[in-house]
């Protein structure tokens, strides 16, 4: 894996290339306002990015995960749904290294 110039002078290596969270939501689900804690102080530990996604204006997405959201990818693999693990996900997010 590439790390870019920016990333490589500010002292990363390959292996703490920045994830991406991708949060897949719709509105008015609490299981998804849960989630949504959960990604966000994760996020702001590791300096992973985030992104979320309405399902409801991606049809694609209502028939792949209507029945399992919230659905939480990290870097555009399916991580989890209906409930996010705090540590399971930092351990995906981080490679499992431990925070400092």
């Amino acid at each position: 894996m590439n790390v870019s110039p920016l990333r490589r002078a500010l002292g990363h290596t390959p292996d703490e290339a920045v994830r991406r969270i991708t949060l897949i939501t719709k509105p008015g689900c609490h299981l998804c306002d849960d989630a949504r804690a959960v990604v966000e102080k994760v996020a702001a530990e590791t300096g992973a990015e985030v992104e979320e996604i309405n399902m409801l204006e991606h049809p694609d997405l209502v028939a792949k995960y209507a029945e399992q959201i919230p659905v939480t990818l990290v870097d555009g693999k399916q991580h989890d749904y209906w409930r996010v693990d705090e540590d399971r996900l930092r351990r995906a997010v981080t490679g499992g290294r431990r925070r400092r």
